[in-house]
């Protein structure tokens, strides 16, 4: 088992919108970048509701999200797992991310979407319990499907038909 560490959030001053995931995968975490895994479906996704292309460096795909008032975080800041899967992260493990500073250095955030169950169940059980009222009241959309490889019950097409239908600009 392993303790694993996320990192910074992907914000800037007028975000409106945050998406969050539940822990950087492997391939995510040794090279320090969202989503690095090349078959995780994020990028793509996001590069077609935004309009950047997926080819773009990843500072570039960084700034086109962020331009378009999208946060990207972590809902964990610290756990134990073995794999990259979410079902092998031990409960007991789980640092939350310090969403109150967040949201409060982040007036402007009108939604929170879920990228996967993993992502809302924990938000849910770690952090909601810790908000303010008016942090709390911030709008939460029920979790989209996963990006994740591992989530590969449902077709590309189909994760973007979910992720357009909630968060399009």
């Amino acid at each position: 088992m392993s303790f694993v560490h996320s990192f910074a959030p992907l914000a800037d001053a007028s975000a409106t919108r945050l998406i969050l995931g539940s822990m950087p995968g492997k391939r995510s975490l040794a090279e320090q970048q969202y989503y690095a895994h090349p078959h995780n479906g994020f990028w793509p996704i996001m590069a077609e509701l935004f309009g950047f292309e997926v080819t773009a460096s990843y500072a570039e795909r960084c700034a086109a999200l962020t331009a378009a008032g999208v946060a990207v975080w972590d809902v964990l800041a610290a756990c134990t797992r073995e794999s990259s899967l979410d079902s092998d992260i031990v409960e007991a493990s789980i640092v939350p991310n310090d969403f109150a500073g967040f949201l409060t250095a982040h007036p402007g955030i009108e939604a929170i979407y879920f990228n996967g169950a993993k992502a809302e169940s924990s938000f849910n059980t770690h952090v909601l319990p810790t908000l303010s009222e008016a942090h709390a009241a911030i709008r939460r959309h029920r979790r989209l499907p996963s990006t994740s490889p591992a989530h590969a019950g449902m077709r590309f097409d189909a994760k973007l038909d979910a992720w357009q239908r909630a968060i399009a600009p």
